[in-house]
């Protein structure tokens, strides 16, 4: 079991059990801890599921994917953002999360190293484990918008690192990379002769006329020393469907060929026949974009008369990071209580890392309005009964 050391619970997971097991008791609980889309995915996407199951639909696709679909995320790259892209770069995987645990399964021999941000999705440091490689864990804050910077590249990267993560928009912060700061971190990786890997499962969903970000598309990436990770999950609200992708450079495709046909042989033929439908889907994107930017702006201008700080104002996927330490210097304790006593479930920072972790709630505004003002309210009632805690001397 010594690959199992390190792999700690999910904390949001057991938040959630923990609910569920109140609202079986008769509770009602407001659900802010999970990141997955209150929203129907669209029409289209069922629809094309009833019509695929309906025509028999159902064996093995290649292991890289259903080619219609590489080809189809090929062309939504050229009509987005200008890119020609071989098909074949485009590797179809069970979600975003079977894309990382294929990638450092390649990329990772026995004690690589892997540069992330911390705080950051806790995940990535248990993939980057259980391929044997080891989670460097960076400190970052709001004065790189909580990403990895140059300097932090040069200062931490080491013989053994592989690799180095951005997540943009990112979780738990919901804060964009500038364009300048992510062509110098490609920079230093093409210099050490290492990856830059590019997160972008949020892509889509930013604020503020923030422009998305395509790694692809930005002066500074090497297709050689690019990896972008993207998926259906989050902005087209297919979570459950469990497709991803992810655009690897040309020498990568066989060995990641290799680890998916024995890994999981293929993503679900369905959900590929699904996500077809999805991707010309982008009024969908868009309003749905606009719906959780409303519930943003709530968020934003009312948490801060509750006593909690947004270091950096989030402009993108549906999270708020907020420092709780004007009410609490124990973050985890503040959510086990706020669950258990007020019916309103939070992640707190604890599950992201440990860089002020204690200090810190990611507050998920992928649930409807009336659900939002009702867990303020709530959270309201709870601060006001227990007051805020005395500042550090």
């Amino acid at each position: 079991m010594t690959r199992m050391q390190g792999i700690e619970p999910f904390r949001v997971m057991a938040l959630l059990e923990r609910a569920r097991e109140l609202e079986a008791a008769g509770r009602d609980i407001v659900h802010l801890e999970v990141g997955e889309p209150d929203l129907a995915a669209p029409q289209a996407v069922t629809e094309a599921a009833q019509q695929a199951l309906a025509d028999g639909v159902g064996g093995y696709t290649p292991s890289t994917g259903l080619p219609a679909l590489q080809t189809a995320i090929a062309d939504r790259y050229q009509r987005l953002h200008g890119l020609t892209i071989d098909p074949a770069r485009i590797l179809i995987t069970p979600g975003a999360s079977g894309a990382f645990n294929v990638l450092y399964l390649v990329l990772l021999e026995q004690g690589g190293g892997v540069l992330l941000p911390d705080p950051g999705y806790p995940c990535h440091r248990h993939f980057v484990q259980l391929a044997g490689g080891v989670p460097m864990q960076v400190p970052v804050g709001p004065d790189s918008h909580y990403h990895l910077s140059h300097e932090h590249l040069i200062r931490f990267w080491k013989d053994d690192t592989r690799a180095a993560v951005v997540t943009s928009p990112g979780n738990p912060t919901g804060t964009l990379i500038e364009a300048a700061a992510f062509n110098q971190l490609a920079a230093v990786c093409r210099d050490k002769g290492g990856y830059l890997i590019s997160d972008e499962i949020y892509t889509g969903l930013s604020y503020d006329g923030q422009p998305p970000l395509c790694a692809l598309s930005l002066a500074g990436a090497d297709p050689e020393r690019t990896v972008v990770v993207d998926g259906f999950s989050k902005r087209w609200s297919m979570t459950g469907w469990r497709v991803g992708w992810m655009v690897v450079p040309e020498a990568l495709i066989d060995p990641c060929r290799r680890v998916m046909q024995n890994l999981f042989i293929s993503s679900a033929t369905l959900s590929q026949q699904a996500a077809l439908a999805a991707l010309d889907q982008d009024d969908y994107v868009a309003e749905a974009g606009a719906e959780y930017d409303r519930r943003r702006r709530y968020l934003l201008a009312e948490l801060p008369r509750l006593g909690l700080h947004i270091p950096v104002t989030p402009t993108g996927a549906f999270y708020v990071y907020a420092d709780t330490r004007r009410l609490t210097r124990d973050a985890e304790g503040f959510c086990q209580r706020l669950l258990e006593e007020a019916g309103v479930a939070l992640t707190p920072g604890a599950d992201f890392g440990r860089h002020r972790a204690a200090h810190h709630v990611r507050f998920a505004y992928a649930t409807s309005m009336e659900r939002l003002q009702e867990g303020v309210a709530r959270l309201a009632d709870f601060v006001g009964k227990y007051g805020p805690t005395p500042p550090s001397p």
